[in-house]
């Protein structure tokens, strides 16, 4: 069986990525990940982007992102 990749929001931080992934920049050049779970930017403030480097815990980064989930309407 193969193995699923898993990307999870944290809150107030990064994307952590962990599984089989191939991470490309906008030219199609390969990012090398040597480690089985990345942690990626999404406050923008990397310096190291597209990883993440702890800049969002030092600019006070707040994300509101959650899964909506589907309700369901019961009847009686």
């Amino acid at each position: 069986m193969t193995e699923r990749t898993k990307i999870t929001a944290l809150d107030n931080g990064p994307y952590l990525v962990k599984g089989p992934v191939v991470l490309l920049d906008a030219d199609g050049n390969e990012f090398l990940t040597e480690r089985a779970t990345v942690a990626l930017c999404r406050c923008g403030g990397s310096q190291n982007k597209p990883f993440c480097d702890g800049t969002h815990s030092r600019v006070g980064f707040r994300a509101a992102e959650r899964a909506v989930r589907e309700m369901q309407e019961v009847r009686s």
